[in-house]
């Protein structure tokens, strides 16, 4: 890859600063890649923090879970009920919970007994019938209340939903997006450049101008010893599933099943995910990936994805669906949408809206 800088900011008396980028964001095109240059280091240092306010691209936050602290906002479902007048029963009545198999992590984030003066209530089941009693106790019959559906993630929260059954206390911390400095931004831009130059390519060869491109890790240069990219071939192929980010997954999968395993890949690749396709990786795509290639994605364990378009009507980051932040979902990855030093129109007239990206 090669890049000249811009002459405007070629003599040392130019405001290199006066971009933002410490003259980072001076490159133009040598025929054939494109590079962000990096002669002229910030005043920092390619190692210094950007604040977030002047990243190149703005991070999508995930909103895993709604903190409820509006009582119109708390979910509720109808449980069972049932009296305990006898502090005695209470320990016979929890075993018999374990025993009965009531005792189930769908309920671990309430509490199961309940005191009121003298009595205590505890907490059955959400099933559609009342589930049957321990014959040697005597107890009244159960009855429905409604009971929160989630723990409560702040003070405010808990006090609401207690008032409708004692809950679990159980406070996450806010997503925090990474730190970048000038160097990550560096790379990600000769990312980005690559798609640019891609996607023209595509579109001249007669297919959609939709690209993936998986670099080499900015740090852990390890884990992947090439760089991969691939666009959208559906067209040429007629293949409905022949979307870019799945073309470049299946290209990370062909080089590394033709890799000899390490010894700690071996060892402990099936323990921490390192034999996932995209573990610690990150993927760049020019327009934001669909429902499909998000879940594709999720289940490669890749570490974050740029795109450049939003999908707004069928994307899988952000437009009709967020997939990493679903609840059911056991892998979450960081999106982060590009903004920065071009004009993206060509990219989005291309491409319908309707198009799964």
């Amino acid at each position: 890859m090669t890049g000249t800088r811009n002459p405007a900011h070629s003599s040392p008396e130019s405001n290199d600063d006066a971009d933002g980028w410490g003259g980072l964001s001076g490159v133009q095109e040598d025929g054939g890649d494109v590079t962000t240059s990096t002669s002229r280091k910030p005043p920092c240092g390619l190692d210094e923090i950007v604040e977030e306010e002047n990243l190149p691209f703005t991070w999508k936050k995930l909103s895993l879970e709604k903190e409820e602290e509006e009582l119109d906002d708390i979910e509720l479902v109808q449980a069972w009920i049932v009296d305990i007048p006898d502090p005695k029963h209470i320990a016979t009545m929890l075993k018999w919970l374990k025993q009965s198999g009531l005792d189930t992590d769908s309920l671990s984030h309430l509490k199961r007994i309940r005191r009121e003066g003298s009595s205590s209530n505890l907490l059955l089941a959400t099933s559609h019938e009342s589930p049957a009693l321990p014959p040697n106790i005597s107890l009244s019959a159960p009855y429905q209340l409604p009971v929160p559906c989630n723990p409560a993630l702040t003070q405010t929260s808990l006090q609401l939903k207690n008032t409708f059954w004692p809950t679990v206390f159980a406070p996450k911390r806010k997503w925090e997006p990474e730190k970048w400095t000038y160097g990550k931004i560096s790379w990600a831009s000769d990312a980005i450049k690559r798609l640019r130059n891609e996607s023209a390519k595509a579109a001249a060869s007669g297919e959609l101008p939709i690209v993936a491109y998986v670099p080499r890790p900015y740090e852990g240069e390890d884990q992947l010893s090439r760089p991969f990219v691939a666009n959208d071939t559906r067209i040429s192929t007629k293949h409905p599933l022949r979307h870019a980010a799945l073309n470049v997954i299946r290209k990370v999968a062909d080089f590394r099943a033709q890799q000899p395993p390490t010894i700690t890949q071996s060892e402990e690749g099936s323990r921490n995910g390192a034999q996932y396709l995209l573990t610690g990786l990150t993927l760049f795509i020019t327009h934001e990936p669909c429902i499909m290639c998000a879940m594709a994605l999720l289940h490669s364990r890749v570490k974050e994805v740029f795109y450049i378009v939003p999908m707004s009507k069928t994307g899988g980051c952000g437009g009709v669906a967020c997939v990493p932040s679903l609840k059911s979902v056991n892998h979450r990855f960081s999106i982060g949408i590009w903004k920065d030093n071009f004009d993206a129109s060509d990219l989005q007239s291309a491409v319908s809206s309707k198009i799964d990206a």
